[in-house]
């Protein structure tokens, strides 16, 4: 099932570190089957706020985000964002092609009798 690798990153002042980041990081991803499904583009707030950025990285599976993630050659480039950039990254199992959301709230509704 597909996996997704999100990050909000907050607004940063560009720093050289931050874009050698960006020109190393795809090298990390492609062992892994990772690929930016949305990177940086302007967010349209519905509701709430939202201060900062989005990316959203997809892999094939749960195992295969978690090994990018920890992998040597990550790591080893992830100090250039995380020392000029303040966020939040989740890694988390995408929805499979059955999923249905009405059977989740029945189930829910269920739950509260």
């Amino acid at each position: 099932m597909t996996a997704y690798a999100l990050a909000h990153l907050m607004p940063a002042e560009p720093h050289p570190d931050v874009c050698e980041y960006l020109e190393r990081i795809q090298a990390t991803l492609d062992p892994f089957g990772g690929r930016f499904v949305v990177h940086g583009a302007a967010v349209e707030v519905r509701e709430g706020s939202w201060p900062g950025h989005l990316v959203i990285i997809e892999f094939p599976t749960l195992a295969d985000a978690r090994a990018w993630y920890d992998s040597p050659a990550y790591q080893a480039i992830l100090p250039l964002r995380a020392d000029h950039i303040d966020g939040d990254l989740l890694i988390v199992d995408g929805v499979g092609p059955g999923h249905d959301s009405a059977a989740m709230g029945r189930a829910m509704r269920a739950a509260l009798t």
